[in-house]
Parts: structure tokens; C-alpha cells; sequence
């Protein structure tokens, strides 16, 4: 089982650096498009700078806890794009028949699928995540606590995708329900948690778990508490579990589905 692990864990590294070759044969958009991802992400702290100058707190949020939080984001979501960028398109994978090159392969079918390219602006991300909490206190408590929550986050983030992409195995065309999805993962992971209340912030601790992903990291950096660690483990290996669940029974019927259409 152990070798197991680690030689798709191996493939999957060998894919992603393959991917990213694939990427670096245009330097200049290789480049350009990470500075341009950091700039993008700094314009948007420059409202926060303007709202801070009225008032010193939102949502219970301080400033530099807003720039932790857009670090926390930043770095999870930048981490989720460029490792499984594919996860965020398995709905057209899966409608237009391309999931059968995965199929023919001796590796794990999901893993293969999502790792098989990789999303060159998220390394602005990633290195504007570092920037942020480097801001914020650059300790090595701070900094590791950071880099966990980031790849925890990213795995969630992931499987999130991966559950809502895999209604298309029973319903066809979600695409506008994975990326609506998709979109309030990223939209609203910005945004201090004291601004949400009722069955918004239910939400963001059940369907979509921006709890696990930002919300919880931050007060983990901010103030350390094993609890908040223990919270972010076992939620995220509760979604990752899910995801396999259900792209797996999923998969029995897309099998189904595309002997038919080579019939057809």
C-alpha cells in the first residue's frame, strides 16, 4: 500500500514538472503572466488601504489580519490552480469523451486527470501569498503554519471542484454549476468573516468551506491553537474522501455512457 502511494505520488510530481516544462517553452508569457497575477492581486488591497484609513476595524478583522487573509487565499487557491488546474475544467472533460485518455493509463484515473497540466499565473498567486505573510509577521511559527494551511486549503478548494464537476457523470452539462461554485470559493475567501452572518456563514462551514480554507487558517497564524489545526486536518481529509467517493461512482457510469456512444 505504501508503494503504492508513493509511486503515484511520484507520477503525479513527474506530471505536474512535465506540465510546467511544457509552459516555460515561452519565457516572456511564462513571466509576464505571474507579475501581472502579482499586480492584479495588489490593486485589490488598495480599497482596503482606503476603507482602513476611516475606520481601524471590519469584521473584527484588523488590517494586517485582511492582508493575512488575502495572503491565505491568495497562496491556497494559487497552490490548487497550478497543481490541479485540470479539476477545474472535469465537467467538459467529462462531456466530451476526454476523460478516456486517463482511462488507458496504469495510474490512478483522477489524480492523472487533474495533474496533467498546470495554470502558470497561479505562481503569482503563490508568491503573492509569501509576500502577505511576510507583511504580517514573518515568524517560522507564522511562515509554517502558513505553508500547511495553504496545501490543506488547496486540497479543499480541489475537491470542492471535484464533487460538483462529478454531477455531470448523472446530470450532463454543470459547468455553470461547478463555476459558480468555483467563483464564491474565490470571491468570497477575501472578505473578513465577520461580515457574514446567519445561513451565509452556515454555508461557508458546510458547502462551501471557506472555514477550512481561510477563514480558520487565519485565526490559526494570528493565534496559534492546536484545535484550529486539528479543524483544518480532518475537514479537509473529510472533502478529499468525498471527492474520491463520488468521481469514482460517478466514473462507473461515464464507462456505461461511453461504450454506448462508440456503439453510436
Amino acid at each position: 500500500m505504501l508503494m503504492e502511494v508513493k509511486s503515484q505520488l511520484y507520477v503525479t510530481l513527474l506530471s505536474i514538472k512535465y506540465a510546467l516544462q511544457r509552459e516555460l517553452l515561452n519565457k516572456f508569457t511564462f513571466i509576464s503572466n505571474i507579475v501581472f497575477m502579482i499586480i492584479n492581486n495588489g490593486c485589490f488591497i488598495i480599497q482596503w488601504i482606503i476603507l482602513y484609513s476611516l475606520k481601524d476595524n471590519v469584521g473584527g478583522y484588523s488590517f494586517k489580519q485582511v492582508l493575512l487573509l488575502w495572503g491565505v487565499a491568495a497562496f491556497t487557491y494559487g497552490l490548487s490552480r497550478f497543481n490541479f488546474k485540470e479539476a477545474f475544467s472535469l465537467p467538459d472533460i467529462i462531456n466530451s469523451g476526454k476523460l478516456d485518455n486517463y482511462l488507458v493509463q496504469p495510474k490512478n484515473v483522477l489524480i492523472s486527470c487533474i495533474t496533467s497540466s498546470v495554470e502558470v499565473s497561479a505562481l503569482g498567486d503563490i508568491l503573492y501569498g509569501f509576500i502577505m505573510i511576510a507583511i504580517f509577521g514573518p515568524s517560522l511559527l507564522n511562515v509554517t503554519m502558513f505553508i500547511i494551511c495553504g496545501f490543506l486549503g488547496a486540497l479543499t478548494i480541489t475537491s470542492i471542484s471535484i464533487i460538483f464537476s462529478s454531477l455531470s457523470f448523472w446530470f450532463g452539462r454543470t459547468e455553470m454549476i461547478t463555476n459558480t461554485v468555483n467563483s464564491l470559493m474565490t470571491n468570497f475567501a477575501t472578505y473578513p468573516e465577520g461580515i457574514f452572518k446567519g445561513i451565509i456563514k452556515f454555508m461557508f462551514y458546510t458547502f462551501l468551506p471557506l472555514g477550512i480554507t481561510t477563514y480558520v487558517p487565519v485565526q490559526l497564524i494570528s493565534n496559534f491553537d492546536i484545535k484550529y489545526l486539528l479543524f483544518i486536518i480532518f475537514g479537509t481529509a473529510f472533502f478529499v474522501a468525498l471527492a474520491f467517493i463520488i468521481f469514482y461512482k460517478g466514473l462507473k457510469r461515464y464507462s456505461s455512457a461511453n461504450l454506448m456512444n462508440v456503439r453510436i
